[in-house]
C-alpha cells in the first residue's frame, strides 16, 4: 500500500499540463482507445497503419517544444506592443458582436440540438460570428480570475457557474467543440490559479468528460429523424457478391454484439483511427492533394459554391468503401480527419513533421511568456487556450477558419501584451 501511494505521489509531481505532457498524452491516450474497435476494424477493412504517422508526429512535436524550451524564446511583438493596452477593450466587443450574432440566430429558430439536420443547416454567418461569444467571454474571464488577487472557492464557483451558462448556450446549438475548449481552457486556468489539479485528479475527469461528451454525440445520432433526407441512412446501392454480401453480413453481426452505447464510449477515436488509415491508403493509391484541403479553409468564404475541406475527407474516405458496399461518413456529413489527417492527405510524412514540429515550436514559444511573464498574466490565459485547441484538433483537424483567427488573435495578444518579468510558480 505504501508503495502505491509513493507511485502516486511521484505521478502527481507532473506538471499536467505542461507542453511535455498535456497534448502527447491525450494523442497517446486517444489512438490507443481506438484499438478497442469492436470489430469496426475488420467492417472498414482497415488495411494500413497509422504507427509510423502518430510517432513521426510525437517526435517531431517533443523536438519543436525542446529546442525553444532550451534556447528560452518566446513570441516577438512583431512591433505592436503600443496595441497592448487595448487588447480587452477589443474582446469586449468581440464578445459583443457574438451576443448579438447568437441571438438573431437562436430567434432565427437555430436551435441545432434539435436534430441533427438543423445543425448542419445553421445560418453561416451567424454561426461563424457567434462563436465569438463563448471566446470572449473564455478570454475575459479566464483574464478575470487571474488577476483575482485572493481566488476563493467561493468566487472560484461563481466563474465556473458562468462558464457552465455560456456552455449551456452552446450545448443548445449541438456543437461539442466549443464546449470542450471551454471545459479544459477553465480546467488549465483552475490548476494555475486556484488549486494544482493533480494527475490522477486529471485522469478521474477526463475519464468522466470523456464519457459524458461520447454519451452526447451517442444521443445526438439515435434521436435523428431519420424520414428527413439529410438523416438518411442507406448505403451505397452497389451489386456485391454473393460472398460479400454473406461476409459483409458476418462482420456487421459480429459489430452489433456490442451494444451502441459501449462503441460510442470510444467511437470517435476508432473513427478517427479508420479515417486516418483510409486517408494513408489513399495517398499511397491516387497521390497527395498537394495544399487542397488548406487552402480550402479559406475557399469557403469566397462567393460560389465550394467544397469544405472536411466534406473533401468524406469524398477521399468513401471513395476507398463504396465499392465494399457501406459508407465510412455518410455523404450529406462532414468527416473529421485528425489533425495528422489532413496533414499526411496534403503533404504525406514530410508535412506531418513540419505541421507537428510547429505546434511545438508555438506552444513552447508561449509556455516561454508563462514563466518569464507570470502565472497571473494574460499569457497564462493564451497559452491555457493554444494547448486546448491544438489539443482538440487532434480529433477535429485544424479546419475551421474561425478557430485559427482565434489561436492568430490569442497569440499577437500574448506577445503584446506587457507585464512583469517573475517566475513560474503555482
Amino acid at each position: 500500500m505504501n508503495k502505491l501511494k509513493q507511485v502516486f505521489t511521484k505521478v502527481n509531481k507532473i506538471d499536467t499540463f505542461s507542453p511535455y505532457f498535456f497534448l502527447p498524452f491525450i494523442l497517446v491516450l486517444y489512438f490507443f482507445t481506438s484499438l478497442f474497435d469492436f470489430h469496426r476494424f475488420e467492417l472498414f477493412n482497415v488495411r494500413v497503419s497509422i504507427l509510423p504517422a502518430v510517432l513521426l508526429a510525437l517526435v517531431c512535436y517533443y523536438i519543436g517544444v525542446y529546442i525553444i524550451d532550451r534556447l528560452q524564446w518566446t513570441i516577438p511583438t512583431f512591433g505592436l506592443s503600443f496595441l497592448g493596452k487595448y487588447v480587452i477593450h477589443f474582446v469586449v466587443l468581440l464578445t459583443l458582436i457574438g451576443l448579438a450574432s447568437y441571438l438573431m440566430m437562436i430567434f432565427g429558430g437555430g436551435l441545432g440540438i434539435s436534430d441533427e439536420s438543423n445543425r448542419r443547416n445553421l445560418d453561416p454567418k451567424l454561426n461563424f460570428f457567434s462563436q465569438l461569444l463563448w471566446y470572449g467571454i473564455l478570454l475575459l474571464l479566464s483574464y478575470k480570475m487571474i488577476l483575482e488577487k485572493n481566488m476563493t472557492w467561493k468566487k472560484a464557483i461563481v466563474y465556473g457557474s458562468i462558464f457552465a451558462v455560456v456552455m449551456f448556450l452552446f450545448l443548445l446549438m449541438g456543437y461539442r467543440t466549443p464546449l470542450i475548449i471551454m471545459l479544459f481552457t477553465g480546467i488549465i486556468i483552475f490548476h494555475y490559479v486556484v488549486k494544482r489539479v493533480k494527475l490522477t485528479w486529471f485522469l478521474t475527469a477526463l475519464f468522466v468528460i470523456g464519457v459524458a461528451f461520447s454519451m452526447f454525440g451517442f444521443l445526438r445520432v439515435v434521436t435523428e429523424d431519420t424520414t428527413k433526407e439529410f438523416n438518411n441512412r442507406d448505403q451505397p446501392d452497389v451489386e456485391l457478391t454473393e460472398t460479400e454480401k454473406e461476409k459483409l453480413l458476418t462482420v456487421e453481426q459480429k459489430v452489433n454484439l456490442t451494444p451502441k452505447w459501449m462503441r460510442s464510449l470510444n467511437g470517435e477515436s476508432v473513427t478517427g483511427h479508420i479515417v486516418l488509415s483510409k486517408i494513408i491508403e489513399y495517398t499511397q493509391e491516387e497521390g497527395y492533394l498537394n495544399g487542397q484541403i488548406h487552402k480550402g479553409i479559406f475557399n469557403t468564404i469566397l462567393p460560389g459554391e465550394q467544397i469544405s475541406p472536411r466534406m473533401k475527407v468524406t469524398e477521399v474516405v468513401n471513395s476507398l468503401s463504396v465499392e465494399e458496399g457501406k459508407y465510412i461518413t455518410r455523404p450529406t456529413r462532414t468527416t473529421t480527419p485528425t489533425f495528422i489527417g489532413q496533414l499526411f492527405l496534403d503533404g504525406g510524412y514530410a508535412l506531418v513533421a513540419i505541421g507537428f514540429l510547429l505546434y511545438g515550436v508555438l506552444i513552447s514559444l508561449i509556455y516561454n511568456k508563462v514563466k518569464q511573464g507570470g502565472i497571473r498574466s494574460f499569457h497564462s490565459v493564451a497559452y491555457a487556450f493554444v494547448i486546448t485547441l491544438f489539443t482538440v484538433s487532434m480529433h477535429t483537424g485544424l479546419l475551421d477558419l474561425i478557430f485559427i483567427l482565434m489561436l492568430g488573435f490569442v497569440v499577437i495578444a500574448s506577445a503584446i501584451i506587457k507585464t512583469e518579468q517573475r517566475k513560474l510558480k503555482y
